[in-house]
């Protein structure tokens, strides 16, 4: 029983410190850069200067069924499946945008890469794009996203824009920040772009 018991306490110390290992090692990791305009009631209006993508288009209408395919195949891309076989660093976030005509996953680039410089990926489904600036209302949410989170806090944001008189257009997008094996400290949210004078 007492080896039971000291083999459980040692699990649960290991996971602890790969989880405490992961949340500090995620703050090296690069992420998209944005200057916040604006913040009130738990939302942001931020300004995302233009950025290059790996992106995959997929038929899939939910988050688990774009999740998993998509991610492998921006992955492989990163991880050597292109020419010359290069490793190219992770960033975060993921961007999902999940909707009922054609949805999509992107990775966001390093910021020593523009589509001049990126090797070309060895599957055919991967596209490189330069996506221009932006502004976008976003909202943050904590935990592992699903179907139903992204929902409520994307209708979350639409009531909190709507009660400060922001119009938006276009699809709303999921963020992901986090690996999957991240059980602490997650971070998502939604965004959409809104109609944001730069100069206010």
């Amino acid at each position: 029983m007492k080896i039971i018991l000291i083999l459980t306490l040692l699990i649960a110390v290991l996971i602890i410190g790969i989880q405490i290992y992961l949340v500090m090692s995620s703050g090296k990791t690069e992420t998209q850069i944005y200057k916040t305009l604006f913040a009130k009631d738990k939302f942001e209006i931020r300004f995302y200067p233009s950025v290059t993508m790996a992106s995959i288009t997929s038929s899939a209408k939910k988050y688990k069924e774009l999740a998993n395919p998509g991610f492998r195949k921006l992955a492989g891309y990163i991880f050597g499946g292109n020419e010359g076989g290069k490793s190219i660093a992770m960033t975060s976030p993921v961007h999902m945008d999940i909707n009922d005509s054609a949805s999509s996953m992107s990775f966001v680039m390093p910021s020593a890469f523009n589509a001049q410089n990126l090797p070309k990926p060895n599957d055919q489904q991967v596209i490189i794009k330069t996506v221009p600036d932006e502004i976008v209302a976003a909202i943050q949410f904590g935990g592992y996203a699903s179907d139903d989170d992204i929902k409520q806090n994307t209708q979350r944001l639409i009531n909190m824009l709507i009660e400060n008189k922001i119009e938006y257009y276009g699809n709303f997008r999921f963020l992901g920040y986090n690996a999957p094996y991240q059980f602490i400290n997650r971070r998502n949210e939604i965004i959409v772009n809104v109609n944001w004078p730069i100069s206010k």
